[in-house]
């Protein structure tokens, strides 16, 4: 059983989330992007072995999103973390 910790309300079983998707730093003008650009954006995700940074959502608790930091290979947390804390270019 994979458990997350939520940064509200401590850990919880997995099963009350909902995973949002590896973090995706956002075009810094969308309007500017072509079509094949956008799709890129919204659609191709590196899906890479390892540590990476993803959104999950605290569905049946808190209704927060947040980020963590999980290890696909061993699905260990490392942390878990909101918006704007100790990162860089959200």
């Amino acid at each position: 059983m994979l458990i997350l910790p939520c940064p509200n309300c401590g850990p919880r079983n997995a099963g009350e989330f909902r995973f949002g998707g590896e973090k995706n730093a956002r075009p810094p003008q969308p309007e500017a992007q072509t079509d094949d650009e956008w799709a890129a954006y919204l659609y191709m995700r590196p899906n890479a072995r390892g540590v990476q940074t993803e959104w999950w959502y605290h569905r049946h608790g808190c209704g927060l999103w947040f980020y963590a930091e999980r290890n696909t290979l061993t699905n260990e947390v490392l942390r878990t973390y909101l918006y704007g804390e100790n990162t860089v270019n959200e």
